[in-house]
């Protein structure tokens, strides 16, 4: 297969990416706007709007309530006997009342609920504050993924780069073989051999070139860009790779800045004040009352005037033999509530001594591989000597071609890996 072939079997596989617009995108820009864009973001925000609607619904409670009702109604005949008239004036043949209109207002300003009222501001306030928290650690779980999508896409597209490097190597080895072949040098099978090599790293650059389309779209859904958007790599990902801190500094940080701990936090203060809420069930309220009344039964009875101011008191008796249910569930909370907590402080733990050990193997996995790739391209310039002189075979030659391929895309992938690990190690911290 000729050079011209096999660079119009490339172009047909990337025909997709032609039509797009290219973009040069830094991790940090990519972060911005895969969190500008998610659409998970768009939900915690809707529920933020809800725990705010309940605070205010809340806040509500302690305002006072005014209520305005009228009313006509048809009467069937009613007999109408006032007792304030004498027998005369009040016979069997008085008016009858078919009709009659009444108009009420009602105001009742809340005094004493037994805490129930700020407990239940307090507790949608700090709700408020825990869905935002919940907010922002799901920005921090965005990022890495945005993170992990990126250091993907930058994997594959090393590899297409390794790859293209070493098929045009490997494509002019196939002219020199096939002329040295026809000079009678080599036989035809180690000729054939070399052919084979070459096919096989196109089989690879084509695969790289589909994991890259694959990364590309995937990078294209989670920052919210057209799908036709062909996203290029900042080169300077893996330029410079910061050294751990201590495991301690990672776990201080943790519990200083992890949004979810934090909102456990506030859904524990909530959950507190919802069990004081639910023991003020069993004491009475309090209120202040007043309102005004008009009513008109024509030809017989007229209302007006009739304001009224006073204090109601309601309590429900019969919470002296029934369980208190709200109460129990209430206290219930509680301890889930202060079991996540445990469950997640270890979880952390866990988490960051994880992340810190698998940060700490990725970068030490960095000089070795650089190791192996400095003894692989050693190797094969060695090995393609020796070829030369006649003491070396074409299998000892593409076996030492295969092995310098192999190594210097681990290095690239080993130092894209301990890039992505130290994200999570800082993801996992907080930070």
């Amino acid at each position: 297969m000729t050079k011209s072939k096999i660079t119009a079997m490339f172009l047909g596989a990337a025909a997709l990416f032609h039509a797009q617009e290219k973009r040069l995108l830094t991790l940090e820009e990519a972060v911005s706007l895969g969190i500008q864009n998610s659409k998970n973001l768009k939900i915690d925000q809707a529920k933020i709007q809800e725990a705010t609607a309940n605070y205010l619904e809340a806040k509500n409670n302690r305002l006072p309530s005014l209520k305005a009702s009228a009313s006509a109604l048809a009467l069937a005949n009613a007999n109408v006997d006032l007792k304030i008239l004498p027998p005369s004036q009040n016979g069997g043949n008085g008016p009858k009342a078919n009709s009659a209109f009444l108009g009420q207002i009602s105001a009742s300003l809340p005094l004493y609920a037994g805490g129930r009222i700020k407990y239940g501001i307090q507790s949608a306030e700090y709700l408020v504050e825990a869905s935002k928290l919940s907010t922002e650690n799901d920005k921090v779980a965005i990022a890495y993924n945005v993170a992990q999508a990126y250091n993907n896409l930058f994997k594959a597209d090393q590899a297409i780069k390794v790859l293209e490097e070493n098929l045009t190597a490997s494509q002019k080895r196939d002219e020199s073989f096939q002329k040295l072949e026809n000079n009678g040098i080599i036989a035809r099978n180690d000729r054939l051999k070399a052919n084979l090599q070459t096919s096989n790293i196109e089989l690879q650059l084509l695969e790289a070139h589909n994991n890259y389309n694959i990364a590309n779209i995937n990078m294209d859904l989670l920052l919210g860009l057209p799908e036709t958007t062909e996203i290029e790599i900042d080169s300077n990902y893996i330029s410079e790779l910061t050294e751990n801190q201590s495991v301690s500094y990672y776990m201080n940080q943790a519990i200083s800045n992890r949004k979810d701990l934090q909102a456990l936090v506030y859904q524990r203060k909530a959950a507190a004040l919802g069990t004081k809420a639910a023991k003020a069930e069993s004491l009475p309220t309090i209120a202040l009352t007043g309102g005004y009344i008009a009513a008109e039964v024509p030809k017989i009875l007229t209302i007006t005037n009739a304001a009224n101011i006073g204090l109601g008191v309601q309590y429900n008796i019969d919470n002296l033999w029934k369980k208190n249910s709200a109460l129990m569930q209430a206290q219930s909370r509680e301890k889930q509530l202060e079991a996540m907590n445990d469950l997640l402080n270890d979880q952390i733990k866990l988490d960051i001594n994880r992340d810190y050990q698998n940060s700490d193997f990725a970068k030490k996995k960095i000089a070795v591989y650089e190791k192996a790739a400095a003894q692989a391209n050693e190797n094969y310039r060695v090995t393609k000597n020796k070829f030369e002189n006649g003491l070396a075979t074409i299998t000892e030659l593409l076996d030492a071609d295969t092995a310098q391929i192999s190594a210097n895309v681990n290095v690239i992938n080993a130092k894209a890996d301990a890039a992505l690990a130290y994200r999570k190690l800082l993801q996992t911290a907080g930070i």
